[in-house]
């Protein structure tokens, strides 16, 4: 998802998305390990995708907005 998509979501919206990318994260890791990754980008991809969404709350909870 692009930036604009995501402040667009409620704090509570983007805590679901940032619980989805961190467990995703943590699947990649494995899979990676245990049986190798065809998209090793998938990881970089996605800890992107997580950075994102963590400033995205963090700028709406300096605004109040939670």
């Amino acid at each position: 998802m692009k930036a604009d998509e995501l402040r667009k979501l409620s704090i509570q919206d983007l805590r679901k998305k940032e619980e989805e990318l961190r467990r995703e994260l943590l699947r990649l890791r494995f899979k990676k390990k245990v049986e190798g990754l065809p998209n090793v980008m998938a990881i970089r991809n996605t800890r992107r995708e997580l950075a994102r969404v963590l400033t995205i709350i963090r700028e709406k909870e300096l605004r109040g907005e939670g």
